[in-house]
C-alpha cells in the first residue's frame, strides 16, 4: 500500500507527524511531498528531506493523505493539488484529510453525499453530512476534526488500509491499551 502525503508551508505539525510515524510503524509505504526539500510547519518546526511534488508519479499511489493547518490556503488555490485530489477521488482511491484539508475536498465537490468531519469553524454546506465527532469514515474517505484527533486519525487510516488485525498488532507493538 503506497500513500502520498502533501504538506506545504504552514502545515500543522502534529496532524502530519502523528500519522506519518504511525503509518510507517505499521509498514505502510509513505512518501511525503511538497514544493521544496524543506517545509516549515505552523509552529516553526521544519521537516527536511521532503520529496519534490513535481517529480512524484502520483497516479501510482493507492492513497492520498493531507494534514491540516494554515497551508490549506495554498491547497485551496493550487491547480496541481486540485488535479491530484481529483485523481484520487475519481479513481476511487483512498483519501485522508484532517482539520482544514477536508474543506478542500468539499470545495471541489467530493463531499456530496458523504459523511465527513473537519475543523468545525470551517464547515460549509458541502452537500454531505457533517458529523461532530473526531474521526469519520465513509468508504475510502477518512476525515478528522482537528489536531486533538491526530492519533485517532492515524489509527483509523491503518485500520482502513490494513485491517483490524494489523491495527491490533500495531497497538500491541506500541503498548497502546484501551
Amino acid at each position: 500500500m503506497k500513500v502520498l502525503a502533501l504538506i506545504f508551508e504552514g502545515f500543522e505539525e502534529e496532524e502530519a507527524m502523528a500519522p506519518f510515524a504511525i503509518l510507517r510503524r505499521a509498514g505502510i509505504d509513505l512518501t511525503i511531498a511538497s514544493l521544496g526539500k524543506t517545509v516549515v510547519g505552523s509552529h516553526g518546526i521544519a521537516l527536511t528531506n521532503v520529496n519534490k511534488l513535481v517529480k512524484i508519479p502520483y497516479k501510482q499511489y493507492d492513497a492520498l493523505l493531507i494534514p491540516g493547518g494554515a497551508h490549506y490556503k495554498y491547497l485551496k488555490v493550487s491547480g496541481l493539488v486540485h488535479e491530484i485530489i481529483r485523481h484520487f477521488f475519481d479513481a476511487d482511491k483512498y483519501v485522508f484529510g484532517i482539520c482544514a484539508a477536508p474543506t478542500i475536498f468539499g470545495m471541489l465537490g467530493y463531499l456530496k453525499g458523504k459523511k465527513y468531519t473537519c475543523f468545525k469553524a470551517m464547515d460549509e454546506d458541502f452537500g454531505g453530512t457533517f458529523e461532530r465527532i473526531g474521526v469519520v469514515t465513509d468508504g475510502k474517505l477518512v476525515t478528522a476534526t482537528s489536531v486533538a484527533y491526530s492519533l485517532d486519525f492515524a489509527y483509523e487510516i491503518v485500520r482502513v488500509l490494513l485491517g483490524e488485525d494489523a491495527l491490533k498488532e500495531l497497538h500491541k507493538h506500541i503498548y497502546y491499551e484501551k
